[in-house]
């Protein structure tokens, strides 16, 4: 018998976050990357490199919070969109 195994969005963590000059990065722990364009978030959009650069994550990796720029973004947020 096979059985499909489905992932619910909060069990996929992130991991690590990195930018290029117009899309958020954020690496799961599941080893997919998953990108979107900066203009999705324009606190991180209109950021300092430093700024953007000062993240942390919120419970053990459920979503991400910058305190420079007042932003939480969470995993499932990227995933649905």
């Amino acid at each position: 018998m096979n059985t499909l195994s489905v992932v619910s969005p909060t069990a996929v963590l992130a991991l690590n976050v990195r930018f290029t000059d117009d899309a958020l990065i954020v690496a799961l722990s599941d080893g997919r990357e998953v990108s979107a364009p900066l203009e999705w978030f324009p606190r991180l959009r209109d950021a300092t490199s430093r700024q953007r650069k000062n993240w942390r994550l919120i419970a053990r990796g459920i979503g991400i919070h910058w305190e420079d720029v007042d932003e939480d973004i969470s995993v499932a947020t990227l995933l649905s969109a």
